[in-house]
């Protein structure tokens, strides 16, 4: 396949390009140069690097289309220039890809986009697969329900469309891990509020087989939930990370200090969210990690 990338230079993406060596890959970067560097482990040859898209003005020459850009939504405090940032990354070149993808005679036969589980928002105790739908007018719902609705635009009938409702990607080189593991280290981890609210969490080298199937699986399309098939509460993780590095486990962090550093980007890290991946697993999809202890004891392994 002939595959146009954005995105790659990321935590999910340089993962995925160790698994996209037998195909072509273009990709789509800010900065040539930079990502050269930054994926150097995974290109043997096959990756071709552009700025832009402006000197294009169809997708005719491309398979598949793995559309993964976007500001990171919890590197910074959510003022009003960040949000719109947050928006812009992802909208703005969703709908050039789209526009190029309906420009094109041949267009690409999948269009694979990215977006999260936040566009459920807080769901409590209960659990829930794709079939939920919601309105809300809460900021992660609203960056997630556009930039799904713009990637759909692309869905012909020549062109499915897999839509990636990404759960917590955990890996030891970025992520939410990277960042919990150091208070971990030095024994002051813990719970994040009451600790009920549900993780929805995958390992890394899932979520990018589950991609990697989704494209060479040519009846797939639709919304999917991109977690594994048992989310934890945020206690239960806690508990299990800290075992696994054999660390103490008695601190907690209140829910108002996580308000009070974190501001509206607290929702990240309190709101419950339950999502089971069901449309994966009822494609035939098996997770090399469905439970988090493995996973965890897996990713730490390396790490050491």
């Amino acid at each position: 396949m002939k595959i146009l990338l954005t995105g790659g230079t990321g935590f999910i993406g340089k993962e995925l390009l160790k698994h996209l060596t037998t195909h072509e890959v273009v990709l789509l970067t800010r900065s040539t140069d930079m990502a050269k560097r930054a994926v150097n482990h995974a290109d043997l040859g096959n990756v071709t690097y552009i700025s832009h898209l402006n000197d294009m003005h169809h997708l005719n020459d491309f398979d598949a289309v793995i559309n993964l850009a976007g500001e990171p939504i919890a590197d910074k405090r959510w003022n009003a220039e960040q949000k719109q940032e947050i928006c812009e990354s992802r909208w703005k070149i969703t709908e050039q890809l789209v526009s190029l993808t309906h420009a094109s005679t041949t267009p690409p036969s999948v269009f694979i986009s990215g977006s999260a589980v936040g566009y459920y928002g807080d769901q409590q105790q209960h659990p829930f697969d794709e079939s939920l739908h919601v309105h809300s007018d809460n900021f992660t719902h609203h960056v997630c329900a556009k930039w799904e609705e713009i990637a759909n635009r692309a869905r012909s009938e020549s062109t499915r469309v897999c839509i990636l409702r990404t759960g917590v990607v955990l890996g030891c080189d970025g992520g939410a891990l990277a960042k919990m593991l150091l208070p971990y280290k030095f024994g002051v981890g813990g719970p994040i509020g009451n600790g009920r609210q549900y993780m929805p969490w995958i390992h890394k080298l899932d979520m990018v087989r589950a991609i990697v199937y989704l494209l060479e699986t040519e009846h797939a399309h639709g919304e999917f939930n991109v977690c594994a098939p048992h989310p934890v509460t945020n206690r239960h993780f806690s508990g299990t990370l800290a075992r696994t590095l054999k660390r103490p486990h008695f601190l907690f962090t209140p829910k108002w200090t996580i308000k009070a550093i974190m501001g509206e980007s607290s929702v990240l890290l309190l709101d419950s969210i339950r999502a089971k991946p069901k449309k994966l697993t009822e494609l035939g999809f098996r997770f090399s990690y469905s439970r988090l202890e493995p996973a965890l004891k897996n990713l730490l392994q390396h790490h050491e």
